[in-house]
């Protein structure tokens, strides 16, 4: 229903904002290049889902997906620092999958440059282009949100646990702390209401694997 995309389309841009006022107090005024964050996260995407022509590759679509909410984080970011959060969006990203439920690959390599190029032009952000990655990998609206609630939780605690002055652990016994998020997130229940609990779970997680 409408409503509960504009709900949570509502939610992500309260926890988008309280993060980057999280990274700085007067971030809507630091000229933050968030086009360029984007455009490297959809290089970072290709990675996960492979691009190369001279070796086997096999398509990691968990990280992919988190790439993708990675571009929504700095895209969003964009967006409230223009002031071009609105209703509508609910509904530009309320995509209809492509009929196959699996990503065509060179489909999905084109929207996602297709994306890259655009913010590039702009040195904005395309909420076209991005739902057409959405659509192309496929991503529901739903999981954008379920996935945006985790990486953003993942965010905050990257942050108070050392993430800017370079003493966070990113490599928990062994897995980057994005895969700990994706096993940990099948436990949890979102929407947002979760977000204390993975929180608690993730500092857990984070101390259990220490000495690891």
């Amino acid at each position: 229903m409408q409503t509960d995309r504009l709900a949570m389309l509502d939610t992500m841009a309260r926890m988008q904002e309280a993060h980057n006022r999280q990274v700085h107090a007067d971030w809507r005024v630091k000229h933050y290049e968030y086009y360029r964050a984007v455009w490297i996260e959809c290089a970072e995407l290709l990675d996960h889902f492979g691009w190369k022509w001279w070796k086997r590759q096999v398509p990691d679509l968990a990280q992919v997906k988190l790439e993708l909410v990675d571009i929504w984080h700095f895209g969003l970011s964009e967006l409230l620092r223009a002031d071009a959060v609105r209703p509508e969006l609910a509904d530009a990203l309320d995509v209809s999958p492509l009929e196959e439920p699996d990503p065509d690959p060179e489909g999905l390599r084109q929207a996602v440059e297709a994306l890259a190029g655009a913010c590039l032009a702009s040195r904005g952000f395309s909420v076209e282009r991005f739902a057409d990655v959405m659509r192309a990998l496929p991503m529901s609206f739903d999981e954008l949100f379920r996935l945006y609630v985790g990486k953003n939780v993942l965010n905050g605690f990257r942050q108070d646990h050392g993430y800017k002055d370079g003493t966070y652990r990113k490599t928990w016994a062994g897995r980057e702390d994005n895969e700990h998020l994706m096993e940990l997130l099948d436990g949890v229940d979102v929407p947002a209401t979760a977000a204390a609990d993975l929180y608690a779970k993730l500092e857990a997680r984070y101390l259990e694997t220490a000495a690891r």
